[in-house]
């Protein structure tokens, strides 16, 4: 128990580590861009935590007990779904979707007293556990094998799991909280600086989505073969 202990915890770090991922970072920036609050910038990061630890656990932990092997060619296609997530909120947050989703949502209740949950909307919650989720799919095999190589035991390796993700869940609600900052910041001082921050979050979430494309169909042969 005494060696245990440390590699459970260690799980725990690597999953806050893990939500500092280039792909996470800037697909919860464009959902955290018309956030103004930092409670509930904190919420979308436990909400994307939670979509994401829910596929960890369940196929990371599959594969661990069961010792299934997933094919390269579904991994890739599971990371390329990663790239297309981050298109399609690259393109609505540039087209102003995201915008339109958020006023409604806030609009709505920007008065009341109602949980940040309602004040979310049923749209922000699903978005955010739904961007979560395809995080969680694509990287759910390379967890689990990382898992393999460090704990063998299989009830220590599903703990594993479960500490690392609430470390994603705990490293997401921090960096969404971080995010939240100069967009707020921006939204007291100029309306335009805020639409100029949306608009960049919405470019790097293209940019990047078109890049991962491109590395896992063409470098990665996933569409060759």
């Amino acid at each position: 128990m005494g060696t245990v202990f440390p590699l459970l915890m260690l799980g725990f770090v690597l999953g806050m580590r893990h939500a500092t991922d280039p792909d996470h970072v800037v697909a919860v920036s464009t959902i955290v861009s018309r956030e103004r609050t930092f409670r509930g910038a904190a919420l979308i990061g436990a909400l994307w935590g939670l979509g994401h630890t829910v596929t960890i656990t369940l196929v990371g932990g599959a594969i661990v007990a069961f010792g299934l092997v997933i094919p390269r060619k579904v991994e890739l296609s599971m990371e390329l779904g990663v790239a297309v997530m981050l298109l399609v909120l690259g393109a609505m947050s540039l087209s102003g979707t995201l915008r339109r989703f958020h006023e409604i949502a806030h609009g709505e209740h920007a008065h009341d007293e109602r949980s940040l949950v309602a004040r979310l909307g049923k749209a922000g919650v699903a978005r955010a556990l739904l961007v979560g989720v395809v995080h969680g799919m694509a990287g759910s095999a390379a967890v689990a094998l990382l898992v393999l190589t460090t704990v063998r035991d299989v009830t220590f390796a599903m703990l594993y799991l479960a500490l690392f993700g609430l470390g994603t869940v705990a490293g997401m609600m921090t960096l969404t909280t971080l995010l939240a900052a100069p967009f707020a910041l921006a939204a007291r001082r100029s309306g335009e600086l805020t639409a100029w921050l949306s608009r960049a979050t919405g470019v790097a979430s293209l940019a990047l989505g078109a890049y991962l494309v491109y590395e896992i169909g063409v470098v990665e042969r996933l569409f060759g073969r």
